[in-house]
């Protein structure tokens, strides 16, 4: 096999861009540093097209790790010959390699093995040549010893036969498998009676073609086949599942004997029905999980590379009703400088002492924002500091992971001496300062954004999830003398062990002047340096480009263009000529796509790639459920995408479903196209099901 020419047909990329890019995997390179820094290596492949070839790489190497596998197996067992070998080394996929080791794989009893056992071998070759057996063929098979009572027990120990060697023939397995994935339609049966106690199963008319089921519906039902309430099946014509059988296994125009009809139509039905029903649902599955786990991850991009408000320092409050308010003053890094409780809400109301507290913090430590929990009481809580016209605004936090992060050894290890109240207030603040950096902390699964995520294979999921973060986090950069650990473990070429030495280098040493003072810290060596010096920036150090993107490997290269412009690399770094400072130089040593990458660095250093914060207001008038009415237009922030849609709140701490039909004038197959988590929307109100608190939205209304 030919790993990079595979690889390049598959992907429809260059050969040369194949080698390339697997080289520097070999090589321990990772993808965002592939991606920024090694364009003219890959010719310009992006994140996207590297995680591609990644990923299929993993998949070709895991289906020849199965060839071996299968080769070996029949060795083992005395199956393997040349031609056999060649067989399974050509074959391109697993369902390929699969159905031709079927025969030949260790199995335990059936029915077909103990006809074999009997000596019903020659009598299933007559069934299998179109004969129907005379009484006298029969009865030569009839044997006490051999365990054959009669003539009948003959005639269907042969039929077993037929049907398995037929179950096993990987033309026939191939040729109903298209049935399957063409006209087979899942239906669904409900469990009557108690769960616990052998239910039965009562078909409830629900039936639809497997191959168009949306994949959010297909993962409902299988949750529910998990739970024992309901019970999938494929169903497919069974007669013209028969006649295909007919038409593969055996030659064309000549009509089938009964008992070979009859061993077609059980092998139909016992052997090659179930296990292509539970091959072809699996397929499904597995189509229906990447989707999910695709949504799951864009969702997830799209809440790290929300707009950060920035380095000020403010006021965080978690709502509460019962237990008060815990509110918490963060400096403009972070850090937690104050925190109490207040009582402005129901049952409590002690407005005037919680407004002197409130009013009094802010002025202490000049805080120039309020960040507010959206969970309980949050709407109320809001209102309320508005309502103080404190000259600063007030904010509303999406909190969801906030709990997770104040009970985490992460949160514990911040802030060992205060509790879960403190650490969950504190969470909510630096969320709004920085998203990216604050969500880090929590396990992605818990911030709210997945579809069916339980029910979706983990290790998947959580590879791809760990792709977006590391993406993320690279993608704008982090500051090394403020990241924390968490962060600092996302970055290209750093481990958790390297993030924490790292972590204790700046606490001992102080903050890190140059980038080359990386070097220093224990267990950082070259490799690691090259990987992650790139995106780690050093704002206010003795070389200025440490604070951008420009690889250290790359300052030669600005040098030169600064001796050319007669300048410091100071002056140069913001000058609006540096194309044509740089047009016609062949001395500069880099390709195009890395001098270009650099110019526009240059231009503007460390500028971050999320858009600017906006602020977002609910209507004061709408709080709760009771506050809707069909009709009403009103701002609300995307919380998740789906499939089906998209969820946003609208300030009633029930999050409202925009359908996808609802979402756009036009027809939309991608909610994600025309919105992502985070934005602001306008909506209008369709309706409201207070009983099941359920709200529908429509954006379309509002287009």
């Amino acid at each position: 096999m030919n790993l990079n020419s595979l690889l390049s047909q598959r992907l429809n990329i260059p050969e040369r861009s194949i080698v390339a890019v697997l080289g520097l995997l070999d090589q321990d390179h990772t993808i965002p540093f592939i991606a920024r820094y090694r364009k003219e290596v890959t010719g310009d492949l992006d994140e996207v097209v590297l995680l591609a070839i990644r990923d299929e790489r993993d998949r070709v190497l895991e289906l020849e790790k199965r060839k071996v596998a299968v080769i070996e197996s029949l060795k083992e067992h005395g199956h393997w010959t040349e031609d056999r070998a060649r067989q399974v080394e050509g074959f391109p996929t697993l369902t390929a390699v699969e159905d031709f080791f079927l025969p030949f794989r260790p199995k335990r009893k059936t029915r077909a093995s103990v006809a074999l056992e009997k000596g019903l071998a020659p009598l299933a070759e007559r069934l299998w040549a179109n004969h129907e057996p005379t009484s006298s063929e029969l009865s030569a098979f009839v044997s006490v010893e051999k365990g054959v009572a009669d003539a009948n027990e003959a005639l269907s120990g042969a039929r077993d036969i037929v049907a398995e060697r037929l179950a096993e023939t990987a033309e026939v397995r191939g040729r109903l498998r298209e049935r399957y994935r063409r006209e087979g339609r899942v239906v669904v049966s409900q469990a009557r009676g108690s769960a616990s106690e052998h239910p039965f199963f009562e078909h409830v008319g629900k039936t639809e073609l497997l191959a168009t089921m949306p994949g959010h519906r297909l993962l409902a039902v299988l949750r529910g086949e998990t739970e024992k309430y309901l019970r999938l099946g494929v169903e497919v014509d069974e007669d013209g599942a028969v006649a295909d059988v007919l038409l593969v296994g055996f030659p064309r125009g000549t009509k089938p004997v009964e008992s070979l009809v009859k061993a077609v139509q059980d092998s139909v039905k016992r052997l090659l029905g179930p296990s292509l029903e539970n091959e072809s649902l699996k397929t499904a599955r597995e189509k229906a999980e990447a989707g999910a786990i695709g949504i799951f991850a864009e969702n997830l991009r799209q809440l790290l590379l929300a707009a950060p408000l920035g380095q000020k320092a403010l006021l965080a409050v978690d709502p509460g009703l019962r237990t008060g308010c815990k509110i918490v003053a963060l400096s403009a890094q972070g850090a937690l400088l104050d925190h109490g409780v207040i009582y402005p809400l129901e049952p409590h109301r002690k407005t005037d002492e919680a407004a002197r507290l409130v009013r009094a913090v802010i002025a202490k430590y000049a805080l120039s924002a309020v960040a507010v929990g959206n969970g309980t009481g949050g709407r109320d809580a809001e209102a309320w500091l508005r309502s103080l016209n404190l000259g600063v605004p007030v904010l509303s936090v999406n909190e969801s992971g906030a709990s997770v992060y104040s009970a985490s050894e992460v949160a514990r290890q911040e802030f060992p001496e205060f509790d879960l109240t403190v650490r969950g207030a504190v969470s909510i603040g630096r969320r709004l300062m920085d998203p990216l950096a604050e969500l880090v902390k929590i396990d992605p699964k818990s911030i709210g954004v997945g579809q069916y995520q339980h029910d979706v294979d983990q290790k998947d999921l959580k590879r791809s999830l760990d792709d977006v973060v590391v993406s993320c986090v690279n993608r704008v950069g982090v500051d090394l003398n403020l990241a924390t650990q968490p962060i600092l473990t996302y970055v290209a070429g750093l481990s958790p062990r390297l993030a924490t030495s790292i972590v204790d280098h700046r606490t001992k040493h102080g903050p890190f002047r140059r980038r080359n003072e990386l070097l220093e810290v224990k267990g950082v060596g070259p490799k690691a340096f090259e990987q992650a010096a790139g995106f780690l920036r050093i704002v206010g150090g003795d070389n200025p480009l440490d604070a951008s993107a420009v690889h250290p490997e790359s300052y030669l290269v600005v040098e030169r263009l600064a001796r050319k412009a007669q300048c410091s690399v100071a002056e140069l770094i913001g000058r609006r000529d540096l194309a044509s400072l740089a047009e016609g130089d062949v001395n500069l040593g880099v390709g195009a796509s890395t001098l270009s990458d650099i110019l526009r660095e240059l231009e503007k250093p460390g500028r971050d790639p999320r858009p600017a914060f906006e602020v977002v207001t609910f209507d004061d008038a709408v709080k709760t459920l009771d506050d809707l009415r069909e009709g009403l237009v009103l701002n609300g922030i995307v919380t998740n995408v789906t499939e089906f849609g998209a969820f946003v709140d609208i300030g009633v701490h029930q999050d409202g479903l925009i359908h996808v039909s609802q979402l756009a004038a036009s027809f939309v197959k991608n909610a994600l196209e025309v919105v992502k988590p985070g934005q602001t929307v306008k909506v209008m109100v369709m309706s409201v099901d207070k009983a099941k608190k359920r709200i529908s939205l429509s954006r379309k209304a509002c287009l």
